[in-house]
């Protein structure tokens, strides 16, 4: 495993990380921490969850199915550099009370309490916001923050599907107040969405924060979906679905799964691999259901792609180009 700074931290941060949305959900706890200790064992260090995770009705599930994986000792909690989210609300179905979401500074008292209970550990390692908050001044939600860094319940400030301009206000006004400010940005980036270019990558660059992207695949689209189509395997649903419906989306599609077939190289695997090429990313989110899958995005980190390759999925993919000379001159 490769191993690179969190933005402009002094932290190490493997170059994959684990996502583990799908624990709980999708992956029972047993499969869960088989994965966790495959991923360990195989140097990725850096877990990425959310309060929310779970959904609905099980809404903790997966931050609790971490809990019990580090109460199982071996050194795990002290090997993991844990990232948690704070805003969705909390409460349950049907139950909805006023200041159990989004990110005043009663909300991320409480939540961060209730988080620290549910993974059985006395800190978070790198704390995020899990979106754009409208309705809660910066200056307050730093106050909050700055309580829990001395409390020792945080070390690092992390953002979650910021646009560019936030980005900025945020760490202008941490800058202000004496604070770090954000430290890592986690949004949407892969080849067939690549608008972060635009605007949210260079503002991460800016500001010295690691940038995360999640959904590398784009839910599945760049994972080989048409070859496993071909050979009668699940089909395809959601945006995936609605892409391949259009006859230009699936085309494109087709194109980059012959270019990859002609160089021998499998899909998922050159996604992954491409955002490590990357300028300022730190690693994308791999979400695995199965072993299987893990040990697939383990071989991304090896993976060299030559500039043939590169200059052919920047043709079938172009990004928007730089900012403003994309929209302006």
């Amino acid at each position: 495993m490769e191993y690179t700074q969190l933005g402009r931290t002094g932290l190490k941060v493997s170059r994959l990380v684990l996502g583990t949305m799908n624990f709980g959900p999708l992956t029972d706890e047993a499969d869960s921490h088989t994965i966790m200790d495959a991923a360990l064992d195989a140097g990725i260090n850096f877990f990425d969850t959310a309060n929310v995770y779970g959904w609905r009705e099980n809404k903790g599930r997966t931050e609790s199915i971490i809990g019990d994986w580090f109460a199982q000792g071996g050194d795990r909690r002290d090997k993991v550099v844990l990232a948690t989210k704070v805003y969705g609300n909390m409460a349950a179905e049907g139950d909805a009370w006023p200041n159990h979401d989004k990110l005043s500074a009663l909300n991320i008292r409480r939540a961060v309490d209730a988080s620290l209970k549910r993974l059985r550990t006395d800190h978070i390692d790198v704390y995020q916001f899990h979106h754009v908050d409208r309705s809660t001044p910066f200056e307050e939600i730093w106050q909050a923050m700055d309580v829990l860094v001395q409390q020792g319940k945080i070390l690092y400030v992390g953002s979650s599907n910021f646009p560019g301009y936030k980005i900025a206000q945020a760490n202008e006004i941490a800058a202000r107040r004496g604070t770090m400010g954000l430290v890592s940005e986690q949004c949407l980036y892969n080849l067939a969405e690549r608008r972060a270019e635009m605007e949210i990558v260079p503002a991460a660059r800016e500001y010295g924060l690691g940038v995360i992207p999640w959904s590398p695949l784009q839910g599945g689209l760049l994972g080989g979906v048409l070859k496993k189509e071909a050979e009668g395997g699940r089909r395809a649903s959601g945006r995936t679905a609605e892409v391949l419906a259009d006859p230009a989306g699936r085309a494109q599609i087709q194109a980059y799964e012959d270019l990859l077939d002609k160089h021998g190289v499998e899909p998922g695997e050159a996604a992954l691999a491409w955002l490590l090429t990357r300028p300022g990313v730190t690693g994308p989110i791999v979400g695995p259901r199965t072993a299987e899958q893990l040990a697939s995005a383990l071989r991304a980190v090896e993976l060299e792609l030559g500039q043939e390759l590169l200059a052919g999925l920047d043709e079938i993919f172009p990004g928007p180009g730089p900012s403003p000379e994309a929209f302006a001159w």
